[in-house]
């Protein structure tokens, strides 16, 4: 059984804010995989819950007239993965939403939740924030949008303020042209496991493909937020590609990275694995973008 004390359906993006201002306290649920199994936990125990699931003009994908890609907030994990824009333009997103939890979990489980509950180990975090996402935010005062980079506040929270619900995610159409990318998630287990770290990392190679363009990567768990190595896009732009290029990943991502000692791996290890996924993660993209090392 679930301890909960009202469920107040939205049928609007303006009903879902208008139940939020009178209800603050009240948490949103939209597919429900984190939610449900808090307040069984007892952990939300005799919550309210504002229920979003049936406001369909917050599901879906499409490609917006500036080229930029648009991704509404109840969209799936499958639906994601599957999508023809993603498979097309954003393959990293679709494989990296694809590691989530197990099929029951994927095909509920909405990707707008997955950035809103705030925690490093979101499998869709780091490659959003490669890719230089952007958030469209609805409230009492109306719309903003905002860098995805700045969303992140600590671990579990988040730049939502009273009344606001999250009612889109754009990833800019010069974030992901002539970009390729790749991610790589760590676990216990290869399944059903939230990851030990994770690595997202796209690169853009010059014309003749012998030297970045563009690059960026990202990790999980290897801070108290999902946290863009910023360090290192800046150490390898305009390098030759090379062996020499992936040793520099390596080492500077470390500047911005603060991984902890959990149950699930010591500090050290978790050093160990940025470098090296910083490493694989970042040949891989430049392999797809048909550079060699």
């Amino acid at each position: 059984m679930y301890d909960v004390n009202n469920i107040y359906e939205a049928f609007s993006i303006e009903e879902a804010v208008r139940l939020k201002v009178e209800h603050p306290d009240a948490k949103i649920i939209a597919g429900g995989s984190d939610v449900l199994i808090q307040i069984r936990e007892g952990k939300l125990a005799g919550v309210d819950l504002i229920s979003i699931q049936m406001i369909d003009e917050l599901r879906g994908v499409s490609m917006l007239p500036d080229g930029s890609i648009l991704i509404k907030p109840l969209t799936s994990f499958y639906e994601v993965t599957y999508n023809e824009i993603i498979e097309r333009y954003l393959p990293t997103l679709g494989y990296a939403v694809d590691q989530v939890g197990g099929p029951q979990i994927r095909n509920i489980g909405t990707i707008g939740g997955n950035i809103c509950n705030g925690v490093t180990s979101a499998d869709s975090a780091a490659t959003l924030k490669a890719y230089d996402a952007v958030l469209k935010i609805t409230g009492p005062d109306g719309k903003r949008t905002m860098p995805y980079l700045d969303f992140s506040l600590g671990v579990g929270k988040v730049d939502l303020r009273e009344g606001e619900i999250l009612t889109g995610i754009i990833v800019p159409k010069e974030s992901y042209e002539r970009t390729y990318g790749h991610y790589i998630k760590y676990a216990m287990r290869k399944a059903m496991d939230i990851a030990t770290m994770s690595c997202s990392a796209n690169v853009r190679l010059s014309k003749d493909l012998k030297t970045v363009d563009r690059f960026r990567i990202a990790f999980g768990v290897a801070a108290p937020v999902p946290t863009r190595a910023v360090s290192a896009e800046a150490a390898v732009q305009g390098m030759p590609v090379g062996e020499a290029l992936l040793d520099t990943v390596s080492k500077a991502v470390l500047q911005d990275l603060n991984p902890r000692s959990s149950w699930r791996a010591g500090k050290e290890f978790r050093l160990q694995l940025i470098k090296e996924m910083a490493r694989r993660c970042t040949k891989e993209a430049i392999t797809k973008a048909g550079g060699k090392i």
